[in-house]
């Protein structure tokens, strides 16, 4: 299949964005973006219209799109606005003036790719997705990775910010109170919020950058914030410690983008009344957004809905696929590794959880991704690749454990670098000696890569040794793979707590 590129233009409340996506045989990715924080919806409550000023730095912008698809070749341009436009008397003329064609999508067209979106970047099967834009706020109900009900209301950061908090200083307790009762309002006509579920997954530029603040304040790494879940408890301490500020100060908070400070606080109030609405416990946030939306509906049709049937697998196997690593030794490294797992756990030797299970296979097949920077040091080339690279569908937690597992897949004492640690819980250290030692074993045991040794039985009688028998094919010799593996019996020792003899 040759290379395919699409580009996708949101024109949105706040900022005018071109997402670059390339796809070729079974992996895609974002390959080139270009942002303008253009404010299309500034001065629309009041007017009713799109200023002069801003639809000629909007059409201006929009011809920058158009030029830049025209000399990199993309002639498979998808260009979209959103609330301001939908709802400005004169949003129909600027599209008519726009250099290229756009689509103004619907408040439940809007809608319906934010929660394609959220359900393709994200293990969410029940719950809700929350859209915050600059203008404009939609909420999903999902059940069964289903939509069940679509809402839009023009809660945006930019509306909420120019009716609420124009004024620049710090916030007082009289506008916040009135900016959530308006809020409040607003949901109390969809019931159903508050019905859907523990989770909630929130998409947008506002949240996103939420997330980031509340991360940087925790001293977590800075390794994005696909997966991250910003609890009820940190939004509330952001809210108050920005509304402390005049809105000239809020960008320098670090994880807010300056851009986006004078209308990050009005958006903050808005995602904690749907949180307190619902009454869920954080928002987890995605990276990925509309413009995703609109790429998985062209990419996976003609599925209908068109979703991903496991998002996690999905991002492991697009990942391998980018740097060409899903071939015969990756997927044997894989299935051996999981074999020796589900050995143990029948032992007795570990508790055999699926969700560790499902990390160390992920590790499996991206444990070679780095050669695709060098063969020297690989190991830690597909740790920064991984680390970089989000997973969605994978926590951060869970990210770290797999990047450290695919770190330790040659050799060294397995741990977490002091930039991860503090993302992992009480009992990671064990999963990642389990998990590091598996994924050694596997590799030693196709250190030849050709596949000849099909399995490595594993065997224990009581308290003794556990007794690895490499089974291959016919008179082949096993010579390379039992030398390799015998190199690991002592971290096998200190994973498991047993001796391994191999035979």
């Amino acid at each position: 299949m040759a290379l395919r590129r699409t580009a996708v233009a949101d024109l949105g409340s706040n900022s005018f964005r071109l997402v670059v996506f390339s796809a070729d045989d079974g992996w895609w990715k974002r390959t080139d973006e270009i942002y303008e924080a253009v404010r299309i919806g500034a001065g629309l409550a009041e007017t009713g219209e799109l200023s002069a000023e801003r639809m000629a730095r909007g059409w201006s912008v929009v011809e920058v799109f158009d030029h830049f698809c025209q000399a990199t070749g993309i002639d498979d341009v998808v260009a979209v606005a959103t609330s301001a436009i939908r709802d400005a008397r004169n949003g129909a003329d600027f599209v008519a003036r726009a250099p290229i064609p756009v689509r103004i999508l619907s408040r439940e067209e809007e809608a319906r790719y934010g929660y394609l979106a959220a359900v393709n970047s994200t293990t969410l099967a029940d719950g809700a997705v929350l859209d915050l834009g600059g203008g404009s706020m939609q909420l999903v109900a999902v059940e069964d990775r289903r939509a069940r009900h679509l809402e839009s209301w023009p809660l945006g950061a930019v509306r909420m910010t120019e009716r609420f908090l124009a004024d620049g200083a710090p916030a007082s307790r009289k506008q916040l109170d009135q900016l959530r009762a308006k809020v409040a309002k607003r949901l109390a006509a969809a019931p159903w919020v508050a019905g859907t579920g523990a989770r909630l997954v929130a998409i947008g530029g506002t949240v996103r950058n939420l997330a980031a603040a509340a991360a940087a304040a925790a001293g977590l790494p800075s390794i994005g914030v696909q997966g991250y879940h910003l609890s009820a408890g940190a939004l509330g301490e952001l809210v108050d410690e920005l509304a402390g500020m005049p809105a000239a100060e809020r960008g320098k908070v670090a994880g807010i983008k300056p851009a986006r400070g004078d209308i990050i606080l009005a958006g903050a109030v808005v995602v904690q009344a749907v949180v307190e609405t619902g009454g869920f416990d954080g928002v987890e946030v995605t990276e990925a957004g509309l413009r995703e939306g609109i790429f998985f509906e062209r990419h996976l049709a003609p599925a209908d809905p068109p979703l991903f049937p496991d998002v996690r697998r999905a991002s492991v196997l697009n990942l391998a696929a980018q740097y060409r690593q899903g071939d015969a030794h990756t997927e044997h490294v894989a299935r051996l590794a999981l074999s020796m797992f589900d050995q143990l756990a029948a032992l007795g030797l570990h508790p055999g959880d699926p969700g560790e299970r499902e990390l160390v296979w992920a590790a499996a097949m991206l444990h070679d991704i780095g050669m695709a920077i060098d063969y020297d040091d690989h190991h830690k080339h597909s740790r920064y690749l991984i680390l970089n690279s989000a997973l969605p569908g994978f926590s951060p937690r869970e990210l770290a454990i797999v990047a450290e597992m695919v770190r330790y897949h040659r050799k060294g004492t397995p741990s977490f670098g002091s930039d991860l640690a503090p993302l992992v819980a009480k009992g990671d250290q064990a999963i990642l000696d389990r998990g590091a030692t598996l994924l050694r074993l596997a590799e030693g045991i196709e250190r030849a890569r050709d596949q000849i040794v099909q399995d490595a039985d594993l065997s224990v009688n009581g308290g003794d040794p556990v007794t690895m028998t490499l089974r291959a094919e016919d008179g082949a010799g096993v010579n390379v793979a039992r030398w390799a593996a015998e190199r690991e019996i002592d971290l096998f020792g200190r994973a498991f707590g047993r001796e391994l003899r191999i035979r």
